[in-house]
């Protein structure tokens, strides 16, 4: 598998179509489970990753358990300011993540989707899918596709920088 992006509108997985109002990434990650993961749980080092592309995150904080909230907000010379925000409904540790997640304005303002992000052992790395669930239509699905593609690739990079360093 390619270590890079690979967003998927048509499949889940072998012989599982995703619906329209479905994204999904996968990514293969040159770092064990525990790391990538610790990535999502530890607010400091998601705050290093969490915005897209030519983005810069402003603002992350949550409380890092099933029923916790948290928030965040990044900015860009060309979108200005965007804060979202959302609630933890599943966390089992190395294994996947539920959370909820909402704009504050913007065309999907006050829509609710549901991220699930899993995590599984692979050729002596992480494989991390991410689902994201519903989409009032294909075009709002399809206006995410850069943005949480960037966002990945800036936590690739990240994560697999720690796996070069002492992995804090």
């Amino acid at each position: 598998m390619d270590a890079r992006t690979e967003p998927r509108t048509g499949v889940r997985d072998a012989g599982m179509p995703l619906r329209d109002d479905e994204l999904l990434i996968v990514r293969h990650f040159d770092a064990p489970i525990p790391l990538v993961f610790r990535m999502w749980e530890d607010a400091v080092h998601r705050a290093n990753w969490w915005a897209p592309k030519h983005c810069r995150c402003i603002h992350f904080s949550h409380d890092f358990r099933e029923g916790g909230k948290w928030r965040a907000g990044f900015t860009s010379d060309l979108y200005g300011e965007n804060w979202h925000e959302g609630v933890y409904r599943e966390i089992d540790r190395d294994r996947r993540i539920v959370f909820t997640f909402t704009w504050d304005e913007g065309p999907a303002k006050g829509v609710e989707t549901t991220v699930t992000v899993t995590f599984a052992e692979a050729h002596g790395g992480t494989i991390q899918t991410f689902h994201q669930t519903p989409f009032a239509d294909v075009e709002r699905r399809d206006s995410h596709i850069a943005g949480w593609s960037g966002l990945l690739d800036k936590q690739q990079a990240y994560v697999e920088a720690k796996t070069e360093g002492d992995g804090q």
